[in-house]
C-alpha cells in the first residue's frame, strides 16, 4: 500500500529531473540518490545511462524500484539495464557504504524530514564521508509553503487519483499549516473498491523549517568547502525548490 500512495503523491513530479541529469552529467558516476523511494529520480538517471545507488529507509519502496529496474512488472517503468541501479536500505542519518561518490543528491525536501538540526547534522556528516574530494552534495528544500486549511472553507488542490486492481485510490491535500519549527502537510487518503468498500484515513507529513542560507551555514559547519545554488521552479501542483549545492574539500 505504501508504494501506491508514494507513487500517487510524488511519482508524477518531473520539474526537477533536468537539474539532476545535468549534475550527473557534470560530476559523473555513481550517483547517490538519498530518499530514492520507488525510483522517480533513480530510474530517470539510469535511463540516461548513469549508475545510481538508491538509498531509502523503506524496503517496500526499494523493492518496487528494483522490480521496475528489472522490468518484472510490465505496467511499471523500465530501464535498459538492471545493473545500473543498486538499492540500499538505510537511514539517511546513519548510513555506512563502502563506495565514495562524486555526486549525492537529495531531491524533494527529503532533508526537511530528518527531525531538525541534529538530524541534518548527522546526515551532512554521513554525506561528507561518502563524497570523493571535490564531490558535490545537492539538496532541494522548500523555504516557504502557501498555507491553507479546508476546514476554513478555502480552495484547495484537486485530489490525486489512480485505479489499481479495481480499487480507486484518492489522495486529497486538505491543509498546509505552520507550526513551531516547520510545517504540517495534511492529506485525506481514501480508497473505494468495486464492491463499494471504502476506507478513509488522515496522513500527516511534517517538514522542518529551513532556508538555503541556514543550510549553507550547516554545511560549512559540517566541513563542506564551497557553495552554489540552483532553482527548480514551481508548477501548478508542486512548490518550487531552492537547491543548495555543497562541495566536499
Amino acid at each position: 500500500m505504501s508504494v501506491i500512495w508514494h507513487d500517487l503523491e510524488c511519482g508524477a513530479y518531473a520539474e526537477d529531473l533536468p537539474l539532476w541529469r545535468a549534475l550527473a552529467a557534470e560530476h559523473g558516476d555513481p550517483v547517490l540518490d538519498v530518499g530514492a523511494g520507488t525510483g522517480r529520480v533513480t530510474l530517470d538517471l539510469a535511463r540516461a545511462g548513469h549508475r545510481v545507488i538508491a538509498l531509502d529507509r523503506d524496503p517496500e519502496l526499494l523493492d518496487a524500484l528494483a522490480a521496475r529496474a528489472s522490468g518484472r512488472n510490465p505496467d511499471m517503468d523500465r530501464v535498459s539495464s538492471q545493473a545500473l541501479i543498486t538499492t540500499v536500505v538505510a537511514d539517511a542519518r546513519e548510513f555506512d557504504l563502502a563506495e565514495r561518490y562524486p555526486l549525492c543528491i537529495v531531491p524533494m525536501q527529503t532533508i526537511q524530514l530528518l527531525g531538525g538540526p541534529d538530524g541534518r547534522a548527522a546526515f551532512l556528516g554521513c554525506a561528507l564521508r561518502h563524497l570523493r574530494p571535490g564531490g558535490a552534495l545537492a539538496i532541494a528544500i522548500a523555504e516557504a509553503l502557501d498555507l491553507y486549511d479546508a476546514t476554513d472553507g478555502v480552495h484547495y488542490p484537486l485530489p490525486d487519483i489512480r485505479e489499481v486492481d479495481g480499487i480507486v485510490y484518492s489522495s486529497q491535500p486538505i491543509a498546509v499549516r505552520a507550526e513551531r519549527g516547520g510545517f504540517v502537510l495534511e492529506r485525506r487518503r481514501e480508497t473505494v473498491a468495486v464492491a463499494g468498500e471504502r476506507t478513509v484515513e488522515r496522513d500527516l507529513i511534517r517538514l522542518d523549517r529551513l532556508t538555503a542560507r541556514g543550510l549553507e551555514r550547516e554545511g560549512r559547519a559540517a566541513g563542506f568547502a564551497r557553495v552554489q545554488r540552483a532553482r527548480v521552479r514551481e508548477t501548478a501542483d508542486y512548490v518550487g525548490s531552492e537547491v543548495v549545492i555543497l562541495r566536499a574539500p
